[in-house]
């Protein structure tokens, strides 16, 4: 293994900029901080997203023609007293995502999505990732109280097991990334998880520093679902009733391929998307766990749905037709302390919702199909359910779920603001994304909070929607857009939240976690890759 420095006391080398020249902050020059664009873009939504719409290059099939898939569980290749062992391969697979085509992806596995985990709460989960991909890659558990040294921070790279990416970095003399301190060897990096956390549906992606919205768009992303005893104890609907859906938008080159507008389609050099696409990438086809608008067989009883948004820009808002509704019983961080009836759900990026539909009102042979109102034309359709048999059903929905014990005022150390906008940063015809008008930068922390303290965070949002995730510590909304109290939709623990263009959310965040360097970030990926990101270091 070559020796390098560790990547968290240096900025990283983002070199193709540099021959057009550097970023300016306030009309300082900050050299090493992006490779990427020379003519910007303004900032722009479309159909309830910032972003604008990449049309596919091949015909699209027909909704709800394919049938759902579930994305299959990751067993593990050991277990004894200290926890549960895997291995998961970052590697290349096709998939027949399009009639007549296979569909190049970026999976763990090979597969899109990746294989799904379950793990107990409290109990170690050690997964070995091992890199056969062309490029470096980052591996976050979103959602997961993980201490700093396997959250995924963006420079831990596990560089691929065929070193000519390595190589041909070290011949020119300096590289994007830098090899992790640590435990990583050639190929493969070990990620410990103790999941000292609630019962919750957490999600693992790529993380890459610049590159996280085209390896992600690609297909590096699937469950990690925790369960707990209180789970266990609740009546709710278990084995093939209880299914995750990942929704994403994607487009597809005439040959089948995702089509994404990279500015360096290798992944290798320069990061960022073309300049149409800065405020972020939406694709023409809405794809359920992989399927296009699939359909999925149901029976007359209720069902669990854990519901994640994994899309780069995308936001969605989800109806039900033929008189049906959601049962909101959890967030991404775990159960409501009650149920909450919805007729629909706002749902932003990386946002989850865990929800029960009951079929039971409806007969056999009725369809009923999930909607995006948010969209236009096929971006209005997301699945269908068809009520295909008759079974028994002992699953009940309790008025209570699980305690939730409100973080309070009184508890408040420090008080911090954190605006997400366009601006305060740019390179040369170029305004980019920013907290606080500050690009991100491995070596500048935002924030110091200390182990066990409760810090009150106010996130603005400015330009266009920003969808604000922290990793590390979850946190519970007190207000939003100047009411006293949290929104619709974030009410319990949360670790992202979905803010419109001008909103503000006050945040109590409790770092009880682990001491160490982590990142906040908006969660469309493009405004992530192009520099709206901040550290805050647990000390």
């Amino acid at each position: 293994m070559l020796p390098m420095p560790d990547p968290r006391s240096i900025d990283l080398s983002r070199r193709t900029l540099l021959k057009i020249g550097g970023i300016t902050l306030g009309g300082v020059t900050l050299p090493n901080l992006l490779a990427g664009c020379s003519i910007g873009s303004p900032s722009v939504e479309a159909q309830g997203s910032a972003g604008k719409m990449l049309e596919s290059k091949t015909t699209l099939p027909k909704p709800f023609h394919t049938t759902l898939p579930i994305p299959p569980v990751l067993q593990p290749i050991r277990s004894d007293t200290t926890g549960d062992y895997y291995v998961i391969t970052h590697k290349i697979g096709h998939a027949a995502i399009l009639p007549g085509l296979l569909t190049e992806v970026w999976g763990y596995n090979g597969i899109f999505p990746g294989p799904t985990l379950h793990s107990r709460s409290g109990r170690r989960t050690i997964v070995l990732h091992r890199n056969e991909l062309p490029v470096p890659t980052v591996v976050h558990l979103h959602g997961g109280r993980t201490p700093a040294s396997s959250d995924g921070y963006p420079t831990d790279c596990i560089y691929p097991v065929d070193m000519s990416y390595l190589n041909s970095h070290m011949d020119m003399g300096s590289m994007d990334e830098k090899m992790p301190a640590g435990d990583t060897t050639e190929g493969s990096r070990t990620y410990t998880y103790p999941l000292e956390q609630r019962a919750a549906t957490l999600w693992y992606h790529d993380h890459r520093m610049d590159f996280t919205g085209p390896s992600v768009w690609r297909g590096l992303a699937g469950f990690h679902i925790v369960h707990d005893d209180i789970e266990d104890a609740l009546p709710l609907p278990q084995g093939d009733r209880d299914i995750p859906l990942m929704i994403v938008d994607r487009s597809f080159a005439a040959d089948g391929s995702m089509h994404y507008p990279s500015l360096d389609p290798t992944l290798t050099n320069t990061p960022g998307p073309t300049k149409d696409y800065m405020s972020g990438v939406l694709g023409d086809c809405i794809l359920v766990n992989g399927a296009p608008w699939p359909v999925l067989e149901v029976s007359d009883t209720k069902y669990r749905f854990r519901i994640l948004n994994a899309s780069n820009a995308r936001r969605y808002r989800l109806r039900l037709d033929a008189g049906a509704h959601f049962i909101q019983i959890g967030t991404g961080q775990g159960f409501l302390p009650a149920p909450v009836k919805h007729d629909e759900i706002d749902i932003a990026q990386a946002e989850r919702f865990d929800v029960i539909l009951d079929f039971s009102a409806h007969d056999i042979g009725d369809q009923i199909t999930m909607t995006n109102a948010y969209g236009n034309g096929g971006m209005a359709q997301v699945m269908r359910f068809a009520v295909t048999r008759h079974e028994n059903d002992q699953s009940t929905v309790p008025g209570k779920l699980a305690d939730l014990v409100p973080l309070s005022g009184a508890e408040v150390t420090v008080k911090r603001e954190f605006t997400f906008e366009r601006g305060g940063a740019s390179a040369p015809g170029m305004t980019l994304w920013t907290v606080n008008g500050r690009p991100f930068t491995t070596g500048t922390i935002a924030a110091r909070p200390k182990l066990g303290a409760t810090e009150k965070w106010t996130i603005k949002a400015l330009n266009v929607p920003h969808p604000f995730h922290i990793h590390l510590a979850p946190f519970q909304a007190t207000g939003v857009d100047g009411n006293d109290q949290p929104g619709l939709y974030d009410v319990g623990w949360k670790d992202v939240i979905n803010l419109d263009s001008g909103g503000r959310g006050e945040l109590l965040i409790r770092f009880d976690g682990y001491r160490g360097k982590y990142v906040f970030h908006c969660h469309n990926l493009e405004h992530e890759d192009m520099m709206m990101m901040a550290n805050f270091e647990v000390i």
